[in-house]
């Protein structure tokens, strides 16, 4: 078999032979075109177009100390609430020039240690983790490495630097709270086993004052999980009247898995969710649920680093967004 080797990438060389004009030239076109005039521009632009020319964006880094590059770490892309999070954290990034380079850690702590590691040999502007940062010796390195870092879908009144998020022990305490107000005595928990989903279900039962039956499943929970979960629970306590779900999606899945075992929602099993997913609102019937407002954890958070990449310090380097219960009639009471 013929090999067929590599093509050799476009230099900024091959971009002035082919516009006609010199190094010096072509360089200052790409990097302050204001300088040269608008035919001698449009020339370059052709050449580029012609050549397929990328810039070293990590040369003129070094030269600036800039990578015009933002590290973001997720536990999982796939999971909905993050979703908003990231369109305007990558937005707002964007319209200041800098771009979002993503990576996932699988509710994984050696893998999110990894990341990071991997992430600071980049030498990225900044850093956000979708969560808090797991370990002390990663804690350690991002302060030695010295690059804005917001930490977000949490809280701490002590994070690595800066934080946009709320408490999810306030959530689960909010949600028991509710929950309390029903009136509903036989009540349970169907939970992802991460770390944030279990601190809502111990703020549920530091609320309810005594332990629920409660089903853990792996994170991140779908529609599956759901629907094993309310398995786990109905065989624990086959009168529940009213369950927690730590996702919209978990919601799901106990909600199907209810209706093919004959349960109606709510007259004989009352669900709330967590999360607002987008489709929370149309399932029939509709889902309580605990909104966030993702988005503005996105726009917060890029502003917080754009703000210490500008060299500036932040008035709020901590903000609790906080969340609200949305009632839907997946709760209502039964005629």
């Amino acid at each position: 078999m013929k090999t067929t080797a590599p093509k050799k990438a476009a230099t900024l060389h091959d971009v002035a032979r082919e516009a006609g004009v010199s190094l010096i030239t072509a360089s200052r076109a790409l990097s302050k075109p204001e300088l040269v005039s608008e035919k001698t521009l449009e020339r370059v632009k052709l050449a580029v177009d012609a050549t397929g020319y990328l810039p070293n964006l990590l040369a003129g880094g070094l030269k600036s100390r800039k990578s015009q590059m933002i590290a973001g770490i997720l536990p999982a892309v796939s999971v909905a609430q993050f979703l908003p999070t990231l369109q305007a954290l990558t937005d707002t990034l964007a319209q200041a020039g800098y771009q979002l380079i993503l990576g996932q850690s699988g509710y994984n702590q050696a893998r999110e240690d990894a990341l990071i590691n991997t992430m600071i040999s980049r030498r990225p502007d900044g850093l956000f983790m979708a969560g808090l940062v797991g370990s002390a010796s990663a804690r350690e390195r991002l302060v030695q490495a010295g690059i804005p870092v917001v930490e977000s879908w949490d809280y701490s009144d002590r994070p690595v630097d800066m934080l946009v998020g709320f408490s999810h022990l306030k959530v689960g305490g909010a949600i028991a709270g509710y929950f309390l107000s029903k009136g509903w005595k036989r009540v349970g928990m169907a939970s992802a086993d991460d770390h944030r989903a279990r601190q809502r279900c111990e703020g549920f039962v530091a609320t309810w004052g005594r332990e629920v039956p409660t089903a853990f499943v792996p994170a991140p929970s779908g529609l599956a999980l759901g629907r094993q979960a309310l398995s786990q629970l109905l065989a624990q306590a086959p009168d529940l009247q009213a369950i927690y779900c730590s996702s919209d999606q978990m919601a799901q899945g106990v909600m199907i898995e209810a209706q093919a075992r004959g349960l109606r929602v709510p007259q004989d099993l009352a669900l709330c969710g967590f999360g607002n997913a987008e489709f929370s609102a149309h399932v029939e019937p509709a889902l309580t649920t605990v909104s966030v407002d993702g988005r503005l954890i996105g726009e917060l958070s890029a502003r917080l680093i754009l703000e210490r990449c500008a060299g500036h310090t932040p008035q709020q380097p901590i903000v609790d967004i906080g969340f609200q219960i949305l009632e839907r009639a997946s709760t209502a009471q039964s005629p």
